[in-house]
């Protein structure tokens, strides 16, 4: 079941709503802030099934807009792909009040067909699914073991069966959270987990984040096995989540939606959204968007598949952060070269901007530094976040900023022209192996008589790079020699496991505003 086209109107939120060409996509994403719309049109989805197989009880106070329309098919217009034929499973919906904080049953109830059981029935109703969907798998674990199995699975082979899928699916979202038994459901029978080395971990002990996520996911594994042929409606998943947590748990969603169906997400979460944007550039033609944000909904409003452009990625930026960005935003942020940080951050990743912050945290406290990748990817603002930033955060400042390198001074000329600011020497480790750097190093260790040793060593290890065929100022490739050094004639431990975590930790934090090397780097980054 996959929805073409919509047509609502004088129904909640809308006067006169259509959303029309609706390709045949496995998710749909509705993004906007508060307010905008997207809990209405699910409460339309609703009424509509209601009013086709469940009987609606209208509520004129909470559903119409215009009292003279009372009847729900001059309100509510659906027209499906491939003409498929409507029936009690054709929505599913979660409403955004799920909670279930804790629960042990000491009973065993046949459950019943939940097509004929409505989740809810408004979107503002409390919806909580975990102990219900806990009774389905017992009954269905009993029903397999006296009535569908054929007797030759083993116990091991039945519980993997029964609770199999959503173990797997947690334990990618939680890798110290294992769902094991289901305990005993004829006496305190509740969901028991391993979690670290803690074991028989009751349900009611998990997280609130915890407890969102797999609920969201027992529903969708307990029910696709029912809902084979359904729109999935959830309106904001992202609730008690983290981003990180957020974005995980959008994929096993996305990868829950049984062939032919299609899920329906009412979000405008960050988490959610980076997660949408990298399954759309993944599976083309399966993600979609639907933009509510901006309209008149007291006019008639048409909206369609939007192409997420980066316009729309800072309107949802803009929404997902909201005052927050104001609160915690720094007044300036520079852009310089350094990996990013992505999903998975490797061990050197923003390098260079947590060196910078370990510089000037001290003097310019309201000053974030963010690696932005090569040089190329920092003047050309490959990715995006000086365009970005000032139009989500008001007032702040941005600053791009490359090393030397090869530059001459022309070319650094030109590139300040274009508010991009260059390094006079050739890269940041030239500052952070300074000779001045060094003897703060020696003498705060009580080693000043011993610095010419490691003078000697520097140069020739400026030396060696040179012969090499790197360039007299090449800092950089001299850095593991010097590092080498140093670690072994100070015997230093804790102080960094290769020579950038080494100028990270232990060299960066040396640089004070006292120091020569200081004022020149500030003065290259900061100057106007």
């Amino acid at each position: 079941m996959k929805i073409e086209s919509i047509r609502v109107t004088s129904f909640r939120r809308f006067h006169d709503l259509s959303i029309n060409d609706l390709p045949p996509a496995r998710l749909l994403i509705m993004a906007g802030p508060n307010g905008s719309g997207k809990s209405s049109l699910f409460d339309a989805f609703s009424v509509w099934l209601q009013a086709h197989h469940h009987g609606l009880s209208w509520n004129e106070k909470y559903y119409s807009r215009d009292p003279a329309l009372r009847n729900w098919h001059d309100n509510i217009k659906l027209w499906f792909h491939e003409q498929a034929t409507p029936s009690k499973k054709s929505f599913y919906l979660r409403s955004a009040y799920r909670n279930d904080p804790e629960f042990e049953l000491s009973n065993l109830q046949r459950q019943g067909d939940p097509t004929e059981q409505l989740r809810v029935r408004r979107m503002i109703d409390s919806d909580g699914a975990v102990q219900q969907n806990y009774q389905r798998l017992a009954a269905d674990a009993f029903e397999d073991a006296f009535d569908r199995l054929d007797g030759k699975q083993t116990i091991e082979q039945f519980r993997e069966g029964a609770i199999g899928e959503i173990r797997d699916a947690v334990k990618r979202l939680f890798p110290d959270l294992v769902l094991n038994t289901l305990g005993n459901p004829l006496t305190e029978g509740t969901f028991q987990f391993d979690k670290g080395a803690t074991k028989g971990f009751s349900y009611m002990n998990l997280s609130g984040g915890e407890k969102s996520a797999f609920d969201l996911l027992l529903d969708m594994v307990v029910k696709r096995r029912t809902f084979d042929d359904t729109v999935y409606c959830i309106d904001e998943p992202e609730a008690h989540m983290s981003t990180r947590l957020q974005a995980a748990l959008l994929q096993e969603l996305y990868d829950l939606i049984p062939d032919g169906s299609q899920m329906w997400v009412a979000t405008h979460s960050i988490g959610m959204m980076r997660k949408a944007r990298e399954l759309y550039e993944q599976h083309p033609g399966e993600v979609v968007f639907l933009d509510f944000e901006d309209h008149d909904y007291d006019q008639p409003v048409v909206l369609s598949p939007v192409t997420p452009t980066r316009a729309f990625w800072e309107r949802i930026l803009r929404v997902a952060l909201d005052d927050l960005a104001d609160l915690v935003a720094p007044k300036e942020i520079v852009i310089c070269e350094g990996n990013p940080s992505g999903p998975i951050a490797g061990k050197n990743a923003e390098h260079d901007a947590r060196c910078y912050e370990a510089v000037f945290a001290g003097e310019l406290p309201d000053t974030k530094f963010i690696s932005g990748g090569n040089s190329q990817d920092v003047s050309k603002d490959r990715l995006r976040f000086a365009a970005v930033f000032p139009n989500v955060i008001k007032g702040i400042g941005v600053r791009r900023l490359i090393d030397r390198d090869d530059h001459s001074q022309i070319d650094a000329d030109e590139f300040k022209k274009d508010g991009i600011r260059t390094l006079r020497r050739r890269h940041l480790e030239s500052y952070l192996y300074d000779e001045e750097v060094l003897r703060a190093l020696y003498d705060q260790h009580g080693r000043l008589a011993d610095f010419g040793d490691l003078q000697a060593a520097r140069a020739q290890a400026i030396a060696d790079s040179v012969a090499r065929n790197n360039a007299p100022d090449d800092v950089k490739s001299a850095a593991p020699a010097i590092y080498t050094f140093i670690k072994r004639h100070l015997a230093l431990t804790a102080c960094g496991n290769n020579q950038m975590a080494f100028a990270r930790t232990t060299l960066a934090p040396l640089i004070r505003p006292s120091m020569t090397v200081y004022e020149e780097l500030k003065d290259d980054i900061f100057s106007d």
